[in-house]
């Protein structure tokens, strides 16, 4: 790589537009995206200069594929590398090649760091790396197949999850009518009339698999933040360290996330469905103790979008940018004051109402994995010359 791209500083311009470096698309403008939540930093004078062509580098998050050949003209973060291209080669053929699954597990392998979030892939190792190259007309003939079929799935992709969004609307049209129909019978209470009390568990150094069998997991955030419980998003405790039992989650516990780094995952509410697993609390996840009131009743009412507006005007942000809820914030949230006896009868309703969509949704979401995998699959065959391209 070291005869291909030559590591520059370019800054100065704070005034040119803003890019980031995605995962899935590569390097991308900033400006309308919905999906980043990292704020930029106050003095744009020392962000890194990109030309078009340019190699950007997420050097934390190599590991990941975070990084591309740049088709903009704009600045990045300094702790990004920018690379200019100093070799014969093909842009869009270098742009498919270094996401390539390939890549990305040299990048892992050489990346250094004693957790996979704290990875860090020097220049150097970057530097090092071999690469197998066609010569340059098989370069365009490669880059040409690989952006018609990249496209080609990436539209159906983008149809995909336009439908997962529709799904979504639906189910919160659903949601709401129902919670402001038992608003208008039942009136309201707050939050704290129906819990004994509010805790919140540890976040212990873990391992960034899974528990698995009998073993120990501190569970994520993502496993409370789609509003149902994902008992396999959990966090490894390693072998050596005992579990804090007071932390242990048990089947009906009723969970709220505390803190993300987006507001619409702060305050979301499940029911924990914990089975045989070994699980344990999270700090940024809250547990509530009610007094005698369904979990499945309130959690189903804390999804509505009045809840919502309520819960997100109400977050804070800590010092390290992450946004959280306060428990006396969460305490004055105000759901339907349905009689103990009929609140199962009402999340029941509920349920079966939003069931078919969801499950719709779960669908899909396999198919865009499917997909993924099937994009990937390709441009490696296409790279490595496995597939015939000419």
């Amino acid at each position: 790589m070291w005869s291909l791209y030559r590591r520059v500083d370019r800054s100065g311009c704070p005034d040119l537009p803003l890019l980031s470096v995605y995962r899935d698309h590569g390097v991308v403008r900033r400006e309308g995206r919905e999906d980043n939540y990292n704020k930029p930093g106050q003095n744009l004078f020392k962000y890194k200069v990109v030309h078009k062509g340019d190699l950007v580098i997420n050097k934390m998050k190599t590991w990941q594929g975070s990084l591309g050949v740049s088709s903009f003209h704009g600045i990045v973060s300094p702790a990004y590398f920018v690379a200019e291209r100093i070799g014969d080669v093909d842009d869009r053929f270098m742009h498919h090649l270094l996401r390539s699954p390939p890549s990305i597990a040299e990048y892992g392998a050489r990346s250094k760091g004693i957790r996979p979030a704290q990875w860090d892939l020097p220049w150097d190792e970057f530097a090092s790396i071999k690469v197998r190259l066609p010569d340059p007309g098989e370069q365009r003939a490669i880059a040409d197949y690989l952006d018609v079929e990249t496209d080609r799935v990436d539209a159906l992709i983008s149809k995909k999850r336009r439908m997962i969004r529709l799904l979504g609307e639906r189910v919160k049209a659903v949601r709401d009518e129902w919670i402001e129909r038992s608003n208008s019978q039942y009136g309201t209470v707050s939050l704290r009339r129906l819990w004994r009390r509010i805790e919140q568990g540890w976040s212990p150094v873990c391992d960034s698999e899974p528990a698995e069998g009998e073993e120990w997991g501190v569970i994520k955030t993502s496993a409370v933040s789609t509003g149902t419980f994902v008992a396999h998003n959990n966090k490894r405790l390693p072998t050596e360290k005992e579990p804090d039992m007071r932390w242990m989650l048990r089947d009906g516990d009723l969970l709220v996330t505390r803190g993300s780094g987006s507001r619409s995952l702060v305050g979301i509410a499940c029911v924990a469905r914990v089975g045989e697993r070994n699980l344990t609390l999270s700090d940024l996840v809250y547990r509530i103790h009610l007094l005698r009131t369904s979990p499945d009743f309130v959690a189903a009412a804390m999804s509505g979008s009045e809840v919502r507006s309520q819960i997100e005007s109400s977050i804070r942000t800590d010092a390290g940018l992450t946004l959280k809820i306060r428990r006396d914030d969460l305490a004055c949230i105000r759901i339907p004051a349905a009689p103990l006896r009929l609140q199962t009868k009402e999340a029941a309703s509920l349920a079966r109402r939003t069931s078919r969509l969801q499950k719709a949704g779960l669908l899909i979401e396999k198919q865009l994995e499917l997909l993924a995998e099937r994009r990937r699959a390709l441009v490696t065959a296409a790279v490595t010359g496995k597939l015939s391209v000419l």
